[in-house]
């Protein structure tokens, strides 16, 4: 292989990498998008790509009862179906509506009572993950 072609195949492999970011993050902001249609509290996104192997993205939202929990579960998993045709590949939590789990394998959703959200504090336990800004997100949306 000619030293151009290796320059060519590495920019293809940058560019296909930026391509898969900016797709993963557009799959992000729609699952906070659903969660925040349906009223959840303190939508916190976590960039745990360099933190962790379990998943890119940890989406972390509040709902305020148990029907609520489970109305942005619903919510993200239509959404989500609708728009990407995708399903998650596990979910936990959903009969009880304490800390509902969606695991799209990039994405690992959490939906938490309040109580239970503060007990188990995801935020501080991935402390070193980056946050996602979800500034521009929030101006889009109003």
């Amino acid at each position: 292989m000619t030293n151009r072609n290796l320059q060519q195949d590495r920019s293809t492999q940058i560019a296909e990498n930026n391509n898969s970011e900016q797709m993963t993050r557009q799959f992000v902001e729609t699952i906070a998008q659903a969660a925040d249609d349906r009223k959840a509290g303190d939508l916190v996104i976590l960039k745990v790509t360099d933190v962790s192997y379990l998943s890119d993205y940890f989406v972390i939202a509040t709902g305020f009862s148990r029907a609520q929990v489970r109305a942005i579960s619903d919510a993200i998993e239509e959404k989500i179906a609708k728009e990407y045709g995708r399903n998650p590949l596990r979910t936990e939590g959903k009969m009880e509506g304490n800390w509902v789990l969606h695991d799209y394998g990039d994405v690992i959703v959490h939906i938490f009572l309040p109580q239970e959200r503060e007990f188990y504090n995801l935020e501080a336990f991935w402390g070193h993950a980056e946050r996602m800004d979800l500034s521009l997100y929030n101006s889009v949306r109003e």
